[in-house]
């Protein structure tokens, strides 16, 4: 890499960084600012828990503050994904802005330097950004998912709270139900107390319900271990309908794709966002899962390629914009180029989330993709150099 392409990556890299701070910070403050009252009534309550009577306001200040940290780390993270687009956008025209009001694009281009040289480490710092979103969203954030999941009145929470299960059905046609289930925790796998369930015939008419104490999961063979479990048949027949007690330390093993994920994903609307694409991929092929919601996770996982495209091709389309030959208003190209990149970013997310009929979620995501690939090679072709 050569002197020039070392110092406009590291202008692209300190606006980004500026970009992603003053974002975040700006985010942050808003939601402790609406959120204040709530906060420090969280924080009284906890001192209180423990020992301390009557805290003073600087310590509820400083309680409500590590609340805050603790709620919105994890979001930031989720955030990231969100802006990463925005902020490189924004850093490239800050970027070029930079080197055309201080000449440095006239000198470049006298000492035989194109426009599209100027524009190859912004395009590489760009892959590299777009490679820490892929990792952040596929390894860290589904890690930390019941973090992110949490609400402004969970603060302090390490795992996402238990829930009923009602009547939810498999690919088997069996029905669910369930007393509690609680979800996976740090060490722990997830697991149902009081399981109800009816198998059923080719009708839907329950032939037979299996009563179990608690029934845990086991991701190695995708089945339920049930405990204290009792068979009831509900069928009139030779034998009659009777109860078939297997004992309170009995276990049966069910197999069934009613995974724990197809049940937080029913539970939590906002799931989805936390998972990775592999996990995206594997609900989206359960029968378990509703089906509105397997499209939908076929949508988001093929979605999220196309908007790495469609970044990488927003940032050419605009850059034309900033990467002028002579000095220009800066202010005047930011307006114009304003429309065409908050056009292009909002179309690709509308695009890649939209349902377009008769063509398949793995096609339509890529429409957008077309749609920037030819707005890209205009603004290519069009750059004078």
């Amino acid at each position: 890499m050569s002197l020039l392409d070392r110092y406009i990556a590291k202008q692209f890299i300190l606006n980004i960084v500026v970009l992603l701070l003053l974002l975040g910070g700006f985010v942050v403050l808003v939601d402790a600012s609406l959120n204040l009252a709530r906060n420090l009534n969280l924080a009284e309550e906890a001192l209180r828990k423990s020992g301390e009577v009557n805290p003073g306001l600087v310590r509820k200040l400083l309680a409500a503050l590590l609340f805050i940290l603790d709620l919105w780390w994890p979001r930031l993270l989720q955030l990231f994904n969100y802006l990463n687009g925005l902020v490189l956008i924004g850093a490239m025209g800050f970027t070029f802005t930079q080197l055309v009001r201080s000449r440095e694009v006239v000198a470049a281009l006298a000492g035989g330097i194109s426009l599209y040289r100027m524009l190859r480490p912004v395009l590489v710092v760009t892959g590299v950004m777009l490679m820490i979103q892929v990792v952040n969203q596929e390894l860290i954030v589904p890690r930390i998912a019941p973090l992110i999941l949490r609400g402004n009145t969970d603060v302090a929470k390490r795992d996402l709270d238990s829930f009923p299960v009602l009547l939810v059905p498999d690919s088997s046609g069996r029905l669910w139900s369930a007393g509690t289930f609680d979800p996976p925790r740090r060490g722990q796998p997830a697991s149902l107390k009081g399981v109800q369930l009816w198998e059923r015939d080719g009708s839907g008419r329950a032939i037979r319900r299996i009563s179990a104490e608690q029934a845990v999961y086991e991701a190695a063979s995708g089945s339920w271990m049930l405990t204290g479990v009792t068979v009831t048949s509900l069928v009139i027949g030779a034998d009659g309908a009777g109860v078939t007690p297997l004992g309170i330390g009995a276990v049966r093993r069910i197999q069934t794709d009613l995974d724990p994920t197809a049940l937080l994903a029913d539970r939590y609307k906002a799931f989805s966002q936390v998972l990775s694409w592999a996990q995206l991929v594997e609900a989206s092929s359960s029968t378990a899962v509703k089906p509105e919601l397997r499209e939908s996770f076929t949508r988001l996982a093929w979605g999220r390629g196309a908007m790495l495209l469609c970044t990488v091709l927003t940032m050419v389309v605009c850059a034309p914009f900033f990467l002028t030959r002579e000095p220009k208003n800066m202010v005047l190209q930011s307006l114009k180029c304003a429309p065409v990149a908050i056009g292009s970013v909002v179309g690709s997310i509308v695009g890649t989330a939209a349902t377009i009929p008769g063509v398949p979620p793995e096609l339509g995501v890529m429409i957008p993709v077309m749609v920037t690939t030819c707005m890209a090679i205009a603004a290519l072709t069009g750059m004078q150099s």
